[in-house]
C-alpha cells in the first residue's frame, strides 16, 4: 500500500500543528517519522488514521482517500487501552468482533496472533497483570489482527523500560518484513535500528527526508579524535593556537579536533603531540558528529 499526504495542515485554535505536510510511503517501506516533544507528530499520525481531519491537503492511501481505507490501517497508540479485567484472549476476541471478524474466525486467528506476539502463554492473564511492554505487545497483536496492509504507530516503545522495548523493537522487526509501516518517535535510535528511511519533523513542518547513510554524509566532516592523560590537558589548549587547528572541543580528557585538512594536517597534529610527549591513549580520525548530534542540531536551532 503507497501512502501519500499532500499539503496536509492542521490548526488548534492558534496553533498550526502540522504546517503544509507532504510526504509519501512508498509499498513495503518501514519509515521513521522523528522528532522532538511538540513537533506535531502524533497530530499528524491521528490525521493518517482517520482520528482527525486536516483542515487542508488530503492523506490517501492506494489512490484512494484514507477515510475509504479504513480496514487497510492499522493503529497502535502510544498507551494502548484495555479493559482491565479482560484476558488477552478475550481482549482480541473482543476487537476482533468489533473489527467484523467472525467469531469462527477469530478462534484460529487469536491464538496464532498471540503467539505471532509472545503472548500464548498470557493469553488467559488478566490485562491488568501486563508489563508495559507485554501490553504494548498486545497492542500491536490487536493492530494485527486484521491483517492491515498499513500500519501506523504512534512512540511504541517511549513509554516503555529497557526490556519492553527491546521486546517490541525486535516484534516491529519481524512484522516490517509483511507490511508498511510508518512509525513516529522521538527517540532516534530506535528509529535508526528499525527504519530504511527518515521523515524529520520540527514544528508541524517537514525539515529533512532521508536515510541514515544521507543524513550522516551531508551534515558531516572528517576531524580528529584525541584522549590523552590527564596531565597533559594543557596540550589541548596549546594546539588550538596552531595556524592549521580550526578549534578543539574538550570534553573531560577526549577532545575533538578540527582540522584545515585533516588528510594533509592529522600526521603534523600527532608528530606535535609525540614532541610534546603527550601520553595519548587514543588517536583516530572520524566523523565529526553522533547521529544524534545532527539531529539535536538540526531540531534544536531557531
Amino acid at each position: 500500500m503507497k501512502l501519500e499526504i499532500k499539503n496536509v495542515t492542521k490548526k488548534f485554535k492558534s496553533k498550526t500543528a502540522v504546517n503544509n505536510f507532504s510526504m509519501v510511503v512508498e509499498h513495503g517501506q518501514c519509515v521513521g517519522l522523528i522528532g522532538p516533544n511538540g513537533a506535531g507528530k502524533s497530530t499528524l499520525i491521528k490525521i493518517i488514521s482517520d482520528i482527525l481531519y486536516a483542515d487542508k491537503g488530503e492523506v490517501l492511501l492506494d489512490g484512494k482517500k484514507i477515510s475509504n481505507m479504513k480496514r487497510e490501517i492499522g493503529y497502535l497508540p502510544q498507551y494502548p487501552d484495555f479493559f482491565h479485567w479482560m484476558t488477552a484472549k478475550e481482549t482480541l476476541f473482543f476487537m476482533g468482533q468489533l473489527s467484523g471478524i467472525s467469531k469462527e474466525k477469530l478462534i484460529d486467528e487469536v491464538p496464532a496472533i498471540l503467539t505471532k506476539v509472545g503472548l500464548i502463554n498470557e493469553q488467559n492473564e488478566k490485562v491488568q497483570t501486563f508489563s508495559g511492554g507485554m501490553k504494548q505487545r498486545l497492542g500491536i497483536a490487536q493492530t494485527l489482527l486484521h491483517k492491515p496492509s498499513f500500519i501506523v504507530m504512534d512512540e511504541p516503545v517511549s513509554a516503555l523500560d529497557p526490556i519492553g522495548r527491546r521486546e517490541v523493537l525486535n516484534l516491529i522487526q519481524e512484522i516490517k518484513h509483511d507490511t508498511t509501516i510508518l512509525l513516529s518517535t522521538h527517540i532516534l535510535g530506535d528509529a535508526e535500528e528499525i527504519c530504511e528511511r527518515f521523515v524529520i519533523m520540527k514544528q508541524g513542518k517537514k525539515i529533512e527526508d532521508t536515510t541514515i547513510n544521507k543524513l550522516i554524509t551531508n551534515n558531516q566532516e572528517s576531524v580528529v579524535h584525541l584522549e590523552i592523560a590527564s596531565s597533559d590537558l594543557k596540550w589541548v589548549e596549546l594546539i588550538e593556537k596552531l595556524p592549521y587547528v580550526k578549534n578543539v572541543e574538550l570534553i573531560g580528557k577526549r577532545a575533538k579536533v578540527r582540522l584545515d585538512n585533516v588528510q594533509l594536517n592529522k600526521n603534523r597534529l600527532l608528530r606535535d603531540a609525540l614532541e610534546s610527549n603527550i601520553d595519548i591513549v587514543k588517536f583516530e580520525v572520524g566523523s565529526s558528529d553522533t547521529l544524534e548530534e545532527i539531529f539535536l542540531k538540526m531540531v534544536v536551532s531557531v
